[in-house]
This record gives C-alpha cells, structure tokens and sequence, in this order.
C-alpha cells in the first residue's frame, strides 16, 4: 500500500522564532497591524510504501525524529492518507 503524509515541523513555543518574530514585525508596514504571534515553521510531503497504515505511520514517526525535525528546538505532527 501506498501512503502520503503531510508533516508540519515548528518551533518549540517555549523557544523565540526569530522569523516569525522579523514576519509579525513587518505586518505593520503592508498595512496587517492586527496580526500577532506569526510563527514560521516547514511543511513536509512525503509517500511511503507500506504493509499497513500503523507501519506507515512508524516509519513515518522516525523519518521525523531520526532526520526531519530536530526535537531539541522542534516539535511535529502529521497527517497520514492511503493513495
């Protein structure tokens, strides 16, 4: 079977988001004043191929914590589709 996952990877709330931060900043130069607390983060799509849905969800869970997301500044979640 085949999977699709979308992954979203975002910085720790406990830790400043220098981008976010520049982003929230610039709202009030285009004219967006009312927008706060910009956080920017990456989103991932990848497809596994798998047994079943609790093994492509596995792999997917380590690809996250072994290579995509650094868990000592980030935190993820995803979602995960049969294609």
């Amino acid at each position: 079977m085949k999977f699709r996952a979308e992954i979203d990877i975002m910085p720790l709330k406990a830790l400043l988001d220098p981008q976010g931060k520049a982003v929230t900043a610039s709202m009030g130069n285009v004219g967006l004043s009312e927008i706060k607390n910009v956080r920017i983060g990456k989103h991932i799509t990848l497809e596994i191929d798998a047994e079943n849905k609790d093994i492509a969800n596995q792999k997917v869970t380590e690809s996250c914590t072994k290579l995509l997301a650094n868990q000592i500044m980030e935190s993820f979640e995803f979602t995960l589709e049969e294609v």
